[in-house]
Parts: C-alpha cells; structure tokens; sequence
C-alpha cells in the first residue's frame, strides 16, 4: 500500500516521502495516528503543489539573503568602546554587540549568524562575515573608535 508521510517516522521514511507500506502497518499505526495519508492521485497532487511552493519560498529567502549582503557589504557599522593605551580595548566587541550596532542602523540580524572567530579587541576597522542564508555568506565592515 502506497502512503505519503506526513512527519519523519524512524526507519520508515521522512516528511513528504511516498513510500510502499504493508497494508496493516498503515491502517493500524500510520493512518490513526496522521502520520501518513494514502497515496491517491489527489493527494499525490497537492503533495507536489507544497513541494512546489516550499521550492519558491525557499528561492525567495535566497534572493532576499543575497540582497541583504550585497547591502551589508557596503556598509561600515561604528561601535563605541573604551580604550586604554596603544588602542588595546577594556574588554571585547561580541557578536552580541555587533548585532545591536546592525539593529540601530536599520539592519536586523541574529547575532548568531556572525561568524566572528574571536572578539574584537583593538581599535580599527575589521572585516566581520556573516552567514545569511546557507547558500550565502558575506562580510561587512565593524569600526571600532574610543568613546
């Protein structure tokens, strides 16, 4: 019996999966339970429109991730700290912080996707990348100046 799986089911088949199935095994545990649906050619249909419609959202998150970076590639985000002598910082500049810098200056990214090896901690200008999609990484400039 042909079903399409609606969510994962360990050592059957993931979401979206059609899959031949023995006939209780899916009248008795899949079916009751909306893991799965029979596979009938109306189903099968409106399977394929999701997956179609997934494909063009994810499509769309791509464009919208290269848009952003071409954007943040021109940009130079300014973070004030204070600094002792020889441009050495009193502490860091985190990911966190950058984030908030890029919020105020009208860009909102999750400080989790900079990709910052360690904290800034001389003054100057660094190059800072950030993944924004998992196709799409790009960097932009952090100044760091003394308050």
């Amino acid at each position: 019996m042909k079903v399409i799986f609606l969510k994962d089911v360990k050592g059957q088949g993931k979401k979206g999966e059609v899959k031949n199935v023995s006939e209780g095994y899916a009248h008795n545990f899949l079916l009751p339970r909306g893991l799965a649906r029979l596979a009938t050619d109306g189903n099968l249909k409106t399977l394929e429109v999701q997956n179609a419609a997934e494909e063009k959202r994810k499509e769309q998150e791509k464009e919208e991730a290269i848009q952003l970076g071409a954007k943040l590639e021109e940009m130079t985000v300014t973070v004030k700290a204070k600094a002792g002598e020889g441009g050495r910082l009193f502490g860091a500049i985190t990911n966190k912080q950058i984030a908030e810098a890029l919020s105020q200056a009208g860009v909102k990214i999750d400080r989790r996707k900079i990709e910052l090896a360690e904290p800034i901690r001389t003054l100057g200008v660094t190059q800072v990348p950030v993944k924004l999609h998992p196709d799409v990484k790009s960097t932009f400039k952090v100044q760091v100046t003394e308050e």
